[in-house]
């Protein structure tokens, strides 16, 4: 057993809500996998995934990021669970009158 790798998955789908799923819309996953067969597999389990209706565009391997190795270690207080930090900005399109 090697030790897991934390791999991209570059997701696509349609949006029936977006000009009525003409145009693929994009997503990109975070999952922890020994391979890339695997961290497909793991993708797809995903429930978003599953909702939409994704399907798997590409996969990349994160080794390092700006001269920092990525080492995934397991944490058994965390339950399988995916930690992420957002921070949003407010460049949105203003709302139109009802």
């Amino acid at each position: 057993m090697t030790a897991p790798k934390l791999y991209l998955v570059h997701c696509g789908f349609y949006d029936r809500e977006v000009f009525d799923g003409v145009y693929e819309s994009h997503v990109n996953l975070f999952v922890a996998a020994e391979s890339f067969e695997d961290a497909r597999a793991a993708a797809k389990l995903d429930p978003v995934f599953k909702g939409r209706r994704m399907h798997v565009d590409g996969l990349q391997q994160i080794d390092a990021v700006n001269g920092f190795r990525v080492e995934l270690r397991p944490d058994p207080e965390l339950g399988g669970a995916t930690l992420a930090t957002s921070r949003r900005h407010g460049d949105l399109a203003p709302k139109q009158p009802a």
